[in-house]
């Protein structure tokens, strides 16, 4: 069934993915990298369902279907490999691949986790083979020092670079600015989510807007242990990254929604929905990654940009 939203046409997730003949996860992640434009629904169906609020216009599908090649074309923009595949895309080895990804050349873009409960990174195919032709030193060359030494310290930049992917999507799309702080304030400790937020009120109403960050299948404790470990973020660079900002995030929702809060100890918010345009990351315009920490980067990883400005 198609639902009217500000006078144009659009279908559940479900019904665009059937329409672009691409399967659920496939369509998922092209929402998530920009490659298909999403509007958010009327009404939330429960609270903390962000990812269900979104809705694919009709113009879209049309916009989508009528490229060249389609859906091959579009499919190979969204391709995903998994370590071995990657490597041969490179022409190295998959332990040579496995430290470039560890120290933080590729910021992964999806994840699941195998039936031992472990791990298991994807990374755009695109994006690795821009990587070779931009760093084929790294490729066959001594591993420089730098990345040894973090090797050799057991980090693993992995998790925490699809973390910053991640959190740069879905402040995108933020509606509101209490929306953008439910982003920020998903990815801490509950400690520290209670030390930056001390207000109950607050704290209910982030907690109610909670984003969906991915769909993985978790059939057993150690798999979902290994999920949860991914969703928040543990060094204590990256923790006092998002403190930061979800302070200046808060501080920003209080001064223009002052009454969603309010609303929280007088019973359900009937507050409507804030009518902002939704921020639109297209195929070829770069979004915000990881976040900035202090600490200098090696000069081969992802580039990273400050989250957008909601003021």
């Amino acid at each position: 069934m198609t639902v009217m939203h500000d006078g144009q046409q659009t279908l559940t997730m479900g019904q665009a993915a059937r329409e672009l003949e691409l399967r659920t996860g496939e369509l998922e992640l092209a929402v998530q990298l920009g490659a298909v434009r999403t509007v958010p629904a009327e009404s939330a169906p429960r609270p903390g369902a962000a990812h269900l609020r979104r809705r694919v216009p009709i113009g879209e599908i049309h916009r989508l279907r009528s490229g060249p090649d389609y859906p091959d074309v579009f499919r190979e923009r969204i391709r995903t490999v998994g370590t071995t595949e990657a490597a041969a895309l490179m022409g190295i080895g998959p332990g040579r691949f496995l430290r470039l990804t560890k120290s933080g050349c590729f910021t992964p873009v999806r994840f699941y986790v195998n039936r031992y409960g472990a791990l298991v990174w994807l990374y755009l195919a695109s994006e690795v083979g821009v990587f070779a032709d931009r760093e084929p030193e790294l490729l066959h060359s001594n591993t420089p020092a730098e990345v040894r030494a973090m090797l050799d310290e057991g980090r693993d930049w992995r998790a925490r670079q699809w973390r910053g992917r991640r959190v740069a999507q879905l402040m995108g799309q933020a509606a509101d600015a209490w929306e953008a702080a439910a982003v920020l304030a998903a990815v801490l400790p509950p400690e520290e989510f209670a030390s930056v937020v001390p207000d109950v009120a607050e704290r209910a109403v982030l907690r109610d807007l909670k984003p969906h960050f991915a769909s993985v299948i978790t059939a057993t404790p150690a798999a979902r242990e290994s999920f949860e470990s991914v969703l928040v973020a543990d060094e204590f660079d990256e923790v006092l990254w998002y403190r930061v900002n979800l302070s200046r995030a808060v501080e920003r929702a209080r001064n223009e929604a002052p009454h969603r809060t309010r609303s929280v100890t007088n019973g359900p918010s009937v507050m409507p929905r804030r009518r902002r345009p939704v921020a639109q990351t297209g195929p070829g315009r770069r979004g915000p990654s990881v976040p900035h920490t202090g600490r200098k980067r090696p000069s081969w990883t992802t580039e990273t940009s400050s989250l957008p400005s909601r003021s």
